[in-house]
């Protein structure tokens, strides 16, 4: 059990890196889709999630059209601060793909526009522009794996010198 988390066009390798991470840690399929502003082997991409990249699920896509194409019938939501709907009033399921766009534009608005009630957003302070890209994907992924049951994730941790 899953979410699908695409990163459409991300711009900045350490953005992408963090997301690889959260992805491979909650068992989050990654999708990316071109054109990138780096490229996959960017020392920066591999270092923010070094230790996770053999873990990782990911797919490559040359353009939106090629994901659309390749991933027919999906159930699809599209962050942005554009949106009027909370991410918090979705129910996620499982198998669900979050589109996340580039960090200086975000997605495409006749994108939005085609898909208003698919459009997500996290409430922020007024006349604040947005959210780290990749602050964002962790909140909205821990919120749909809250919502169900954080599938099968280790929920407890356990002491290295000591019994709990």
């Amino acid at each position: 059990m899953s979410f699908n988390i695409v990163m459409v066009e991300p711009e900045i390798p350490q953005n992408t890196g963090n997301v690889a991470r959260t992805c491979a840690v909650t068992g989050a399929r990654l999708h990316l889709v071109g054109p990138m502003g780096f490229e996959i082997d960017d020392k920066k991409l591999k270092r923010a999630g070094l230790d996770y990249w053999h873990t990782l699920d990911i797919t490559m896509y040359d353009s939106i059209d090629e994901f659309f194409e390749k991933n027919q019938g999906g159930n699809f939501y599209y962050a942005s601060t554009k949106s009027l709907n909370r991410y918090c009033d979705v129910s996620f399921k499982d198998g669900d793909y979050i589109l996340f766009g580039k960090e200086t534009k975000g997605l495409d608005e006749q994108l939005l526009k085609n898909n208003k009630d698919k459009c997500i957003r996290i409430p922020m302070g007024h006349n604040q522009r947005s959210l780290n890209l990749s602050n964002s994907v962790a909140i909205i992924v821990y919120e749909a794996l809250r919502q169900n049951d954080f599938f099968d994730l280790e929920t407890e941790g356990a002491l290295t010198k000591f019994e709990w």
